[in-house]
């Protein structure tokens, strides 16, 4: 079957002496692993170079007996050139290509994460403050795929939380200050950075983009949300430790 879509270029490695794999995160197909099979020997082959976090226009082969298909035409459409003129943004983009590749299963279409990382792309091309924006791709993405923390109420007692509370990496959640007393697997979370990604989770990207985050909220979010996926995805992803 021949399948046509827009992608964002999220991993590549070479294949063989002349060939290229990349995997895409595509807007009709959810993600999308491909050969460009010639694309080192002859670079003028196709219309894209597939960098990492370029947007693409691919056609595609797809294999039903694999999970790797044959790409036959891949024409760049965005290169976020302003991105790769700094590296701290280059750092950012990479993280969450890298997250959306360990979290998101093979071909399972998500319009929300394919809108939230253009959305971070377009973002991150002006806004100066990375770290707040990592922290609201973090926070969506989690809602969007399923492993959306619980910070609504007590895990424990089921009580509204309003203030103050500690968060349980294992079950992913607050628990309030009464039933967690002596816990000491339990994380302490203010109320700003409780009631941070609560607001996140429940504006879209233009209101986020208003949320100001202070340097104290900043470095709990840092720590909560980046230990939260570590502890659910089994590993740490390898470009976190490059963040600021």
């Amino acid at each position: 079957m021949i399948l046509k879509t827009e992608g964002i270029v999220l991993k590549t490695f070479d294949l063989r002496e002349t060939s290229r794999i990349a995997i895409f995160f595509t807007k009709e197909y959810g993600k999308v692993s491909g050969v460009l099979k010639g694309i080192r020997k002859d670079h003028k082959k196709f219309g894209s170079s597939v960098e990492r976090f370029t947007v693409n226009d691919i056609v595609y082969y797809q294999y039903r007996n694999s999970d790797l298909h044959l790409i036959s035409h891949c024409d760049l459409k965005s290169y976020f050139y302003p991105i790769r003129q700094d590296l701290q943004k280059t750092l950012a983009a990479s993280y969450i290509l890298e997250l959306v590749n360990m979290i998101m299963p093979p071909e399972e279409k998500n319009d929300r994460i394919y809108r939230l990382m253009m959305d971070f792309l377009e973002s991150l091309q002006t806004e100066k403050d990375t770290s707040a924006l990592v922290h609201f791709f973090q926070v969506k993405t989690l809602a969007y795929s399923g492993f959306k923390p619980h910070l609504d109420t007590c895990l424990k007692c089921k009580k509204k939380i309003d203030a103050a509370a500690r968060f349980s990496m294992k079950e992913g959640g607050l628990v309030c200050l009464d039933c967690s007393a002596g816990d000491v697997t339990l994380e302490n979370l203010s109320p700003g950075a409780v009631s941070s990604i609560l607001y996140v989770e429940r504006n879209d990207w233009p209101t986020c983009l208003r949320l100001k985050l202070t340097e104290s909220v900043q470095k709990e979010l840092k720590y909560v949300l980046n230990n939260f996926l570590v502890f659910h995805l089994g590993r740490k992803l390898k470009s976190a430790k490059y963040l600021k």
